[in-house]
């Protein structure tokens, strides 16, 4: 199988660009031929070279709506399509879904779109929220299949009538494993809690802060793994809650496993998500998580036994369900070991390797 992937930024790495490096690479390893068209240099192509992915940068694949710009991103694609010609077209990211799409049809190739999460997902700005439904539902009939990383997505997509039931799939993400080394012991004190997300919406790291200020009597520190805008407004929210001598800023990290493995346990406060990647990469480690209950996040956190899950915003709910994980080491270490096990079950990648290899078969036959 020829396979071409497309992806819109390579300014930050993410979790739609990791997902397809990983594919890519595990497409490569099986025989298959891959490559990935991703907008300009940077991060996301160092990242590609590393891992020895074959790649084209695209000018004029750009993040932002500029429709004179994205038009020529149709034809730009649309003229790497037609020199690859790939037995089948899988896009990534709403930009390169809406541009990959318009390009597949056009030239006849089976085209996939995955989403990492919709951007009309409950919690998300309505202003936003009503452009990308307008945008989806153009869009959606040009694929042969979606692919959501929840079930929650899923359900979004027919409540928004975005295709047939039979063209939605669901394939939940799934993370390489890590050798036992890289296993975290959550019951070690004093704990440290890790949090990995960029400074960028929908992430609520002031909520997280709110929440630890609250509990200056008890023994932890944490550590903010990620960069992004607004990391100056988060360190001077640190200093107000007089919070700078527990918290470390440690930037985009490409050790984030070592560092989980340091940890004792897991948080991501957010408003809005698909299926984080950085909530299985805790699972991976064997840490608990306390995660905000939005988008398909519960359909990797069991509430009580794996972690916890809290209100979107809910800094009170937040800071008790932290107060009982740092004053007991052994429900950190049951839920921990919990966790793990769940990825093992449900969150490899081998797992959603199969399952999206499946669907790339289904799709050519169905052709």
């Amino acid at each position: 199988m020829r396979i071409a992937y497309l992806v819109t930024r390579s300014d930050a790495v993410g979790g739609a660009s990791v997902h397809v490096r990983d594919m890519a690479r595990a497409m490569l390893d099986r025989g298959h031929e891959a490559m990935v068209l991703v907008g300009g240099e940077g991060p996301v192509t160092e990242a590609l070279r590393a891992a020895g992915v074959p790649y084209r940068s695209l000018r004029r694949l750009v993040r932002p709506l500029r429709p004179v710009a994205d038009a020529l991103a149709v034809f730009e694609t649309r003229a790497a399509l037609r020199a690859l010609r790939p037995d089948l077209l899988s896009t990534h990211s709403s930009k390169a879904g809406w541009v990959g799409r318009v390009a597949g049809r056009s030239l006849g190739i089976p085209t996939l779109f995955t989403a990492h999460g919709w951007a009309f997902t409950d919690g998300a700005p309505s202003g936003r929220s009503r452009v990308a439904i307008l945008a989806e539902r153009l869009a959606a009939p040009l694929a042969d299949r979606i692919i959501t990383v929840s079930e929650n997505d899923r359900r979004l997509a027919l409540r928004y009538r975005l295709a047939p039931p039979e063209r939605i799939v669901t394939v939940h993400n799934g993370m390489p494993d890590v050798p036992p080394d890289l296993r975290a012991d959550p019951a070690a004190e004093p704990p440290r809690l890790a949090m990995v997300a960029r400074f960028d919406p929908p992430k609520d790291h002031a909520q997280l802060l709110e929440a630890l200020a609250g509990l200056r009597g008890m023994a932890w520190t944490l550590d903010f793994i990620g960069d992004g805008p607004l990391q100056d407004a988060a360190r001077r929210r640190v200093v107000s809650l007089g919070l700078a001598e527990r918290v470390r800023f440690l930037g985009d990290r490409r050790d984030v496993a070592a560092l989980l493995a340091q940890a004792q346990g897991f948080v991501l406060t957010t408003h809005w998500e698909g299926l984080p990647r950085s909530i299985l990469e805790a699972m991976r480690a064997g840490l608990p998580v306390v995660a905000s209950d939005v988008g398909g996040v519960r359909e990797a956190v069991a509430d009580g036994e794996t972690g916890f899950l809290v209100p979107r915003g809910g800094v009170e709910a937040l800071r008790e369900r932290l107060a009982r994980l740092l004053a007991d080491p052994a429900l950190r270490r049951r839920m921990g070991e919990a966790g793990r096990r769940r990825y093992e079950a449900e969150f490899t990648f081998e797992r959603m390797f199969q399952r999206t290899l499946a669907v790339y078969e289904e799709v050519l036959v169905d052709r």
